[in-house]
């Protein structure tokens, strides 16, 4: 009896801390998402010799349903990517054709950025597919962090290998994000700044994605306009609504 109720004073810590981290997350990922979303926004993908901006416009509902439409330039215009669930669809206007993204698409490149199309579309969640740990405090940019590591659940079909963390304790606020391949190398790093507030939530309205091998090259993204809870339903999120959007 002394040795389990020792085994259990050890342990209980490490499971408050999981539970402790996974609340933080929880809060992170509500108030990025909302229980629906509308958003406006601008891709700029960064090169040594040459840059490329795209306009876009998203919709989003739960954790289930995502809208993304190409709005500029206009060899794009009309492109649009679709996520019901766990399936993932991309409509081609200039072929005039509907493709499934299959899951093995998911780490490749979105538009040519250094953001994969498990970035935009979300087919993982932070939440469902992974384990969440808190692995400490630290300062970035004057605010006091939590630093979380995320290590995916042994069934999960996701990109990353781990991901660590930093959140602000007083508003909740992604800071920088650091994604790593199976092997534990850093791929890819994401700092989020430019904090306003929008639809009365503060949040980061600039993400800057930076490939380690290649850190003269970033791709930013800017909401310029982001409104939560708006009036949708999943009928909105069909192969026939992203063909039609404008």
């Amino acid at each position: 009896m002394k040795t389990l109720f020792c085994f259990i004073f050890l342990f209980t810590p490490l499971l408050l801390a999981a539970q402790d981290a996974t609340e933080i997350i929880k809060k992170v990922d509500q108030k990025m998402r909302g229980k629906s979303s509308s958003s406006n926004m601008t891709m700029k993908i960064i090169r040594p010799d040459w840059s490329r901006e795209i306009s876009m416009k998203g919709w989003s509902l739960g954790t289930g349903y995502s809208l993304i439409l190409i709005t500029s330039p206009a060899r794009d215009q009309g492109t649009a990517f679709l996520k019901r669930d766990k399936e993932i669809w991309n409509w081609q206007p200039t072929i005039d054709r509907v493709v499934k993204l299959p899951p093995s698409m998911m780490s490749q490149s979105w538009m040519g950025s250094d953001f994969t199309n498990d970035d935009l579309v979300k087919e993982s969640s932070v939440l469902e597919d992974y384990d969440h740990f808190l692995k400490g405090d630290t300062i970035i940019n004057n605010y006091d962090c939590w630093k979380l590591e995320l290590i995916p659940k042994e069934d999960a079909a996701v990109v990353w290998g781990s991901i660590e963390l930093f959140v602000s304790k007083t508003d909740y606020i992604e800071l920088l994000i650091r994604y790593f391949d199976e092997d534990g190398f850093l791929i890819n790093t994401m700092i989020l700044s430019d904090i306003k507030e929008m639809d009365g939530r503060l949040i980061p309205s600039k993400m800057d994605m930076i490939p380690e091998e290649n850190p003269d090259q970033r791709t930013v993204i800017i909401y310029n306009d982001l409104d939560f809870d708006i009036d949708i339903d999943e009928g909105f999120f069909s192969i026939q609504k992203m063909k039609r959007i404008r």
